[in-house]
């Protein structure tokens, strides 16, 4: 991927982003607009996860499902509990940031899901009984699949994100990304599905998620969505569409995207995003690396750099996600530090056993929800 990264051509990704969808891509859908399948809640059921999944992966990328919540006392009682939660972070001090905006233009509950079961057990069972959003998860993940969710709350005034592509690898630097090999780039987005729960009418101007359909086929696509010309082509080509209270729309997290600026002088615009992730993206076993991490901590500085390198790769935890967003914040960037970067650190400045062990515990103790 690394020597394909000063090729990327605008021309061949406007050629696949300029395609038309068409009924016979989404045959279930009630209509097409702006090139987004749109479905009717009420007439989802398991039989259309196989179109769903070729809408996501092969189609449009993205599909908007109206009355996903035909249950819309649920909506309400989740929101008056999330404004509740909100109320009491920011009374304490919790400033919750976004990785593609600038902080402090919304209002961001991290772990949502979590936090609404413990908040109120019986909005959150109230609210999570939807066949919809299970059938969704489905058609893309299949069985086993995990969901965590994130509010987010944008003010009159709030200002657009910028365009990109969502974890895992649009969570890197440009640099990052180009690490990993053409087919991660493929297969990455097959283990997650994005989704969005509408929280209230929300007309475009309120600045509901700015879309381009057919992007995420790109296979470069994660570094082109940083590069100016293709954000210039995304400003001019992007879609919108208005979203009532209770409809859900769910996307490859591939799909170039950004939520948009609320223009609106009365809209308080609050979507749930959902993020689910594939069961097969864990270990199969369980591994204590903050203990191997101590253990080997006195053998690596008598290690040639590659060998360091490789033991330090073994050994700790590469990865920093999943982490607990409220006390473990990205600074300087869209991930926190890694526990593999701690322990390079650890072995570049000399640390001691001790000042390890209070680093590990400090970074262990952040992550922990």
């Amino acid at each position: 991927m690394k020597d394909l990264v000063p090729e990327i051509s605008l021309e061949e990704f406007r050629a696949q982003v300029e395609t038309v969808t068409t009924i016979a891509h989404c045959p279930s859908a009630i209509t097409i607009e702006k090139n987004i399948p749109i479905y009717d809640g009420a007439r989802v059921s398991a039989g259309i996860s196989r179109e769903w999944a070729r809408v996501i992966g092969e189609g449009a990328g993205v599909f908007v499902v109206k009355n996903a919540f035909a249950d819309k006392g649920a909506i309400d009682a989740a929101s008056d509990a999330f404004r509740a939660i909100i109320a009491h972070e920011r009374a304490a001090g919790v400033a919750a940031g976004d990785h593609f905006a600038k902080a402090g233009a919304n209002d961001r509950i991290w772990n949502s899901l979590q936090k609404l079961c413990l908040h109120d057990p019986a909005v959150y069972a109230r609210y999570m009984a939807n066949p919809v959003i299970d059938i969704a998860c489905r058609a893309w993940l299949g069985p086993g699949y995990q969901i965590a969710t994130q509010v987010n709350q944008v003010r009159p005034g709030g200002k657009a994100q910028a365009p990109h592509r969502d974890y895992h690898l649009g969570f890197m630097s440009p640099e990052q990304m180009a690490d990993y090999p053409d087919h991660i780039h493929a297969t990455g987005p097959t283990l997650i599905l994005q989704g969005g729960v509408a929280h209230c009418d929300m007309p475009v101007e309120s600045g509901t998620t700015k879309l381009l359909p057919h992007s995420q086929r790109f296979l470069q696509g994660y570094i082109a969505a940083t590069r100016p010309a293709f954000r210039e082509y995304f400003e001019e080509h992007h879609v919108q569409l208005p979203l009532e209270k209770g409809d859900a729309i769910f996307f490859s997290p591939a799909l170039f995207h950004a939520a948009g600026e609320n223009k609106t002088s009365d809209v308080v615009r609050m979507v749930n995003l959902i993020q689910t992730a594939s069961a097969f993206a864990r270990h199969m076993e369980a591994i204590d690396r903050t203990a191997m991490c101590r253990a080997v901590f006195p053998h690596l500085a008598a290690l040639s750099p590659e060998g360091r390198h490789a033991v330090i790769a073994a050994t700790a935890d590469g990865y920093p996600f999943p982490t607990n967003l409220d006390t473990d914040p990205p600074i300087g960037g869209l991930a926190p530090p890694t526990q593999q970067d701690l322990l390079a650190q650890a072995v570049a400045e000399a640390w001691d056993a001790a000042k390890l062990d209070a680093a590990l515990d400090a970074q262990e103790a952040k992550r922990r929800p």
